[in-house]
This record gives C-alpha cells, structure tokens and sequence, in this order.
C-alpha cells in the first residue's frame, strides 16, 4: 500500500511504501480509511493529480464519511461508481485573450469543469480570481455534485472561472474580458447542458456581460443559460441575498433543533464582507442576533455595538472599498490588520464567509476557548480538516459548507424554473421557498447522521451521495 504524508508546512507530498496497512496523513491529521476499495480510489487521485492539494483534501473528506454507508452498498463498488464520481466528466482549459485600456494584448487562463450531470445539468458559479487554478476549481466543482444534490433539485456540479482579477479593472476592460471569456465557454453551454453563475469576482456586472456576448453569439435569447442575472432581464429576487439568508435559515434549525436554541441575544462573528457576510449579517440580526465583527482580505472590524449595516452596504456594495473605512465613519468600532484575527474576538455563533482554509486547527482551538457553541460555514471549505476535528471533539454544532451555504444555488435554480416558464416570483414567494429548501436539506443531513451514527458531515456527504449514486446506477456506464 501507498502511504501519504503531508507535511502541514509545506504541503509536500511523500511517498513511502509499506507491507503493512497504516494511515494515510491528510494535512498533519491521522486519518485511516479501512475499506480496501476506498484506499484504492483515493490512491488514484493522489496519483493522477499529485499537486491538486484542495481537490485531494476534498475527496479524502468525503470518502471517509461514505464508509460506513458503503458497506451496505456493494453494488457500488462492482459499478466502479466511485472511480467514476471522482473523475470529472469534461475539463475544459483554454486561453482568454483581452485588451486593456492602454491598447496591451493580455492573456489569461480559463476553465470549465463539468463534474457529474446524473441529476442534471452541470450547475456551479464561475469564479474570477488570481488564485483561480485546477484544483480549486476540481474541489469546488466535487463539493457542488452534493451540494446540488442536498437541495433537492435537478441540478448537477460543476465548477469554472478564471485566473483573472477583475479589482483594479475598468468595466471596459471587464466588458472585454467576459466577452472573450464568454466566445470560448458558449460552446460548451446550454439551458439543457450547463447554467454557470456567479462566484467570487463574478457579480452582476460580470454576468450581464457574459449573458450579452453569449446571447449576440447564439442569437437567442436563452435566460437560464445563466443565473444571478439583474432583474431586467431574467434575475430572480432574493437571488443576491440567498446564500446569506440560507445559512442563517439552516443555522437556525440546527439550533433549534439540536440545542433548542436559537439566534435571539446571541453574538455572531462573520467573516467576508461580500454578498455572503452582507446578507447572512442582515438575517442573523433580523433573527434577534448582534454581529460585531466582519473582514476582508486586508482586516477586520470589531463594533461591539452590532455592526451598522447600511455603511458596510455602502463601504462594498456602492463604492467597493475597504472595510478600514468602516472604523473611520463609525465611533466605536477598531479595525485590525490580518483578516484571521478575527476569530480571537468572542461569539456564540461563528459563521465563515470568507474563503477556503480560513480556520485551521489553532485558529479552531480559540474559537472553542472563546465559548462558541456553533459554527455554520458560508464559505467553500472554510474550516481545514484540523479545525474540523477541534470543533467535533470539543462538541460545538458545526454545519458543513456543502449544505450551509447551499441557498445560492438553490435559489438559482429557482431562477432557472422562473426563466422556463417566462414568470417571476416576489421576493416574499423566492424566500419562502429558500428558507424551506434549507431547512430540508438540515433534516435530510441530519437524519442521514443519525441513520449511520455520524455528525452532519457524515450525514451531508452520505444524503448528497446516495441520490447521485442511485442515479448513476440507474443510467449505466456514464
């Protein structure tokens, strides 16, 4: 057998052998994966893929809580199902060339990764970000196969974006990218086929440019080929406040339900600032919370008089600036360079919108000291592996990513549904559906971790699984 060992330094990948079965190391953490089928399939990742760390730590994560529940299911491994759940169905490289406002021929690098379509067409954001690689986007479009699955909904994963860094750009140099972007993606795309949306860097600007180069390519006007679109032209209400209200609707069940708790008097951290941090502040202190903290990549604020909204709403959404600006319009509140500092400030509730990885393992061991009871993940992939552990053994409720932060695409699509029938539903009928969708997917995980005697994510993993897993069976050798 092949041993990995990950030194949590480096990231490194060492390979040794061994006569004797001995635990693979996932980022500095023991774990052990018993069936021999399951060691197979994620040697093989490792093997294929030996740099795609973020995909690798995905997989790995989901394998394991399918343990217990593949025992049960040998037909899964005869049908070579999970060689095949782990291997995209199409990866699309290619080059976007553009032109910036001084006339300079710029090159960047884009991707589509169409994961599994067993329940549906792919559907995932695109993301515009420097960071932007092949591995990230392989985890993000993995983690989106189960999240899709757990809303209910027919739709599948995928994932894309590009290595571009729309801040700093003028909107004609945005405009020229999407449009360059769009004249290579439009052939792989469809209402029937793949609905990409939007992600980090991709907001409504960036939609309405790709929607318009796609529609002058196609000449047909295809709403749901695309989703987060503005409301003149197919958008859904409530569509930019879902996976922020999502996450405070399914954290709200959670504490209801496992602790008879709830948001009312409790104090909530958010990291982010973005969409995601905007709106979950918005709910969770509609719900009865105060948010005293939220960051960008730069810092953080503290106001331990509750966040003032409008002006974080004013700060980003309206002149996207910086949240140190925040300290400098309101009395009372401090910033702190280093966005990770914000979890050393004390809550009941902590909730990371921020990005992947944000939370490790010492960062967890804070949280823990600091009194939380529950942490709900906004984010893709917030908390490493390590953290995870420090919040499982210390007790508090943690909701993972792939269910909490699922009202985006949940809620897109519903923007799909409206965009078939050539009808829009009001804010109050798109919420409504969104606050039930989350609070499915809650007991849906929830009574999967009971079933097979997991936390929720176990039960995430398994309930999102199984109902791709019977589908893929069903439709044979695809």
């Amino acid at each position: 057998m092949q041993v990995w060992d990950r030194k949590l330094e480096n990231m490194k990948l060492v390979r040794a052998s061994s006569e004797t079965a001995l635990p693979s190391y996932r980022m500095g953490v023991s774990v052990m994966l018993q069936s021999a089928y399951m060691k197979r399939v994620y040697d093989q990742v490792l093997a294929r893929d030996p740099d795609q760390k973020e995909f690798q730590q995905a997989v790995l994560e989901v394998l394991e809580s399918l343990e217990p529940m593949l025992e049960k299911h040998p037909e899964y491994e005869k049908a070579g199902l999970l060689e095949r759940f782990v291997e995209p169905e199409r990866t699309i490289v290619f080059r976007v060339p553009w032109v910036d406002d001084a006339g300079n021929v710029r090159v960047n690098r884009g991707y589509r990764v169409q994961f599994n379509s067993a329940i549906g067409p792919y559907k995932g954001g695109l993301r515009f970000h420097p960071t932007v690689n092949l591995s990230i986007l392989k985890f993000l479009g993995f983690e989106q196969i189960l999240k899709n699955s757990l809303t209910g909904l027919p739709i599948g994963g995928g994932k894309g974006g590009a290595d571009f860094d729309p801040k700093g750009k003028s909107d004609a140099e945005v405009m020229r990218f999407c449009q360059s972007f769009m004249t290579e993606l439009q052939r792989h795309i469809g209402l029937d086929v793949d609905v990409p949306a939007g992600d980090i860097g991709v907001g409504g600007r960036e939609i309405g440019f790709l929607f318009g180069q796609y529609k002058r390519i196609r000449d047909s006007y295809d709403a749901g080929v695309l989703t987060g679109k503005g409301l003149d032209f197919g958008g859904s209400l409530a569509r930019t406040e879902a996976t922020g209200y999502g996450l405070c609707y399914l954290t709200a069940e959670m504490l209801k339900c496992m602790k008879n708790e709830s948001f009312a008097g409790k104090t909530v951290v958010i990291s982010g600032s973005g969409n995601v941090a905007i709106f979950a502040t918005e709910k969770a202190t509609a719900l009865g919370a105060k948010v005293v903290a939220l960051s960008d990549s730069n810092g953080y604020v503290h106001d331990p008089n509750g966040i003032n909204l409008d002006v974080v709403k004013d700060i980003k959404l309206r002149r996207r600036g910086r949240m140190k600006e925040y300290a400098q319009e309101v009395p009372g509140s401090t910033y702190a360079d280093g966005f990770k500092g914000i979890w050393t400030i004390p809550c009941d509730i902590a909730l990371p919108c921020a990005t992947q990885n944000e939370i490790d393992g010492e960062i967890a061991q804070t949280i823990v000291k600091n009194g939380t009871m529950a942490v709900a993940e906004g984010a893709n992939m917030p908390s490493t592996p390590e953290a995870i552990e420090v919040f499982r053994k210390a007790g508090i409720l943690f909701a993972p990513a792939k269910a909490a932060n699922a009202g985006g695409v949940a809620t897109s699509a519903l923007e799909m549904s409206q965009n078939s029938m050539r009808y829009s539903w009001t804010f109050q009928e798109v919420d409504a559906k969104l606050k039930d969708i989350m609070t499915g997917i809650f007991h849906n995980i929830y009574n999967a971790a009971q079933e097979y005697g997991g936390d929720l994510v176990v039960g995430a993993n398994i309930a999102g699984f199984q109902k791709v897993a019977n589908a893929m069976l069903a439709q044979g050798l695809v």
